[in-house]
């Protein structure tokens, strides 16, 4: 196991949190959605006692398929990731996911509780369906098994029927397959681990209205068996019921929830769950661009056995909702959200960080001295941008408008060496400092298409005037110690504006504006980097003292 590890085996620590730049939970007994304005993409959830748990699509961020803890499925912390790195048997090379592979690995993911063991089963497009399984949901997971090997195999769900079958639900992507908008089940061995049966066609999407089926959840309830699938588009598109007496069909169809007269486009692609009082519950995502797949939460009613979500309901479909009475499981739970703000005290990485790709050995380590140390590491040789730079860490945007600072001491040891702060997505922009003979230089980089090996654009630049320097001994020389702040605006158009400081007190805004774009499949992400200019130098380094997350000031 890498040295790395250390970052991403995890002692969950009980604290509530709380954002300062969004919370659904209105205190008074109301939410208002999304219950989490970030990027939690194909959300799956699920109840085991009095706790609900949750998990999505992370793609090719490590550690991946993040998993999240609630009370009330309103206040919700991260509690876990079940794969510390992207290794499973079947991917060739084994090293595939060592460089950022954008919008592949962890497709559409699916949790359930079966005989005292957690499990989740999710699709990788190029390489086969997976599950992972542990009976301790906050400690290590198991290794990844592969349950079906093939291409184009996706968003997979598992049913534990009552007489101890166990079928398996998919979707078909359609730029690996070569078909899509259908869904197959097959019969799984009895601990779910393998496919033993042929796969059995029980809906065509292709039907001229329900188009892009995916995304399938498989339920039993009643006596009937559920298929509950998005149709119609990640953007646009809207949720389905299937209902059938028996597990291969035939079934039953009715739209369940669609955007209606709402501002909620693309209301869909969840999971289905119920509370201790007997309410029924739809987690869902909407798209929001460079926010990415926020979650939001519906009220189900079961009407004549279909499961209408939202409110006014129109032939069994339903709209969703703004705000709501919050759902009844018997208590009131304090207001909590996942982590935005780090201090970096801690001697393990927060959870809500993640990496581009596998994490090497010397990236960089936490502390529990006050800081987060990255090391630099080197341009490939032919360098064009970013997007191919595995060592970004960042999280995701988690408000509609936000301030993130973050407090720097670097060491830059040679010249080009340079550190910054990052705005990463399809396009991409970021500020930084790089060390320029015995001065300073900082600059506004920005991206466009970077997918497309566009290069890099400088939009700004000047020499660091004023830096506050301490002088260290390193590799038997004197160094500087450059300490600085940088600072990133985003706003609800979706710009965002860089500063930076040289004390911490008093910013000064620095370039042009840019417009935030989602990344591959996922929204668009903030975070650092360092980077040495030239391969086998001595690999400088950048210390984070904190990372703060706040209302804008704009």
């Amino acid at each position: 196991m890498r040295n790395i590890c250390i970052f991403i085996y995890f002692s969950v620590v009980c604290i509530n949190l709380q954002s300062q730049v969004w919370v659904s939970d209105k205190g008074n007994g109301d939410y208002r959605n999304p219950v989490l304005y970030a990027d939690y993409s194909d959300p799956d959830v699920i109840r085991v006692g009095d706790d609900f748990y949750m998990t999505a699509s992370s793609f090719n961020c490590a550690p991946g398929l993040p998993v999240l803890h609630s009370k009330d499925l309103i206040n919700w912390q991260i509690v876990n990731y079940a794969l510390p790195e992207l290794r499973m048997e079947g991917v060739e090379p084994a090293d595939f996911f060592d460089s950022p592979q954008h919008g592949k690995g962890v497709w559409a993911p699916c949790i359930r509780y079966h005989k005292g063991e957690y499990r989740i089963y999710w699709g990788d497009p190029d390489f086969g369906i997976y599950t992972v399984k542990t009976d301790y949901i906050t400690g290590k997971w198991e290794a990844p098994v592969l349950v079906k090997a093939g291409e184009g195999l996706i968003d997979p769900s598992p049913l534990f029927d009552d007489d101890g079958k166990v079928y398996l639900v998919h979707a078909w992507a359609g730029s690996r397959a070569r078909l899509n908008s259908i869904l197959t089940v097959c019969e799984l061995n009895g601990d779910g681990t393998k496919v033993i049966g042929e796969e059995v066609l029980v809906f065509d999407g292709n039907d001229g209205v329900n188009f892009t089926v995916e995304g399938a959840k498989f339920y039993k309830k009643d006596g009937y068996y559920y298929i509950l699938a998005p149709a119609g588009g990640v953007k646009t598109g809207w949720q389905i019921a299937l209902r059938s007496k028996n597990v291969y069909g035939p079934y039953e169809v009715k739209k369940v929830l669609a955007q209606g007269t709402t501002s909620i486009n693309g209301p869909h692609q969840g999971g289905l769950v119920d509370t201790q009082t007997g309410e029924w519950w739809f987690m869902h995502f909407q798209d929001k661009g460079a926010y990415g797949r926020i979650i939001h939460l519906q009220p189900v009613t079961w009407k004549d056995g279909w499961p209408v979500m939202g409110i006014n309901d129109g032939n069994y479909c339903g709209e969703p909702v703004l705000t709501c009475k919050k759902p009844d499981v018997g208590k009131t739970y304090p207001v909590t959200t996942p982590p935005e703000s780090d201090e970096f005290n801690a001697s393990t990485l927060g959870l809500q960080w993640q990496w581009h790709a596998n994490p090497g050995q010397y990236w960089g380590f936490p502390s529990a001295n006050g800081y987060l140390r990255l090391y630099g590491q080197y341009y490939p040789c032919e360098f064009t941008n970013f997007w191919d730079i595995p060592n970004l860490l960042m999280q995701k945007l988690t408000a509609p408008e936000f301030t993130a600072t973050v407090k720097c001491n670097a060491v830059l040891l040679n010249d080009g060496d340079k550190t910054g702060l990052i705005v990463m997505g399809l396009d991409y922009s970021y500020i930084s400092v790089s060390k320029q003979g015995t001065g300073f230089l900082l600059e506004q980089t920005v991206c466009k298409d970077a997918e497309r090996k566009t290069p890099e654009q400088i939009a700004a630049k000047q020499v660091l005037k004023a830096p506050r320097l301490k002088e260290k001994g390193l590799y038997g020389t004197d160094v500087n110690d450059l300490e600085i702040y940088f600072g990133v605006t985003v706003t609800k158009d979706e710009k965002c504006y860089f500063s930076y400081s040289c004390d911490g007190r008093k910013f000064q805004s620095f370039g042009e504006s840019f417009t935030v774009r989602q990344g591959k499949w996922i929204g668009a992400k903030t975070g650092f980097f360092i980077m040495n200019k030239t391969k086998d130098t001595n690999r400088s380094r950048v210390d984070l003292d904190w990372f703060n997350v706040k209302k804008t000031n704009i």
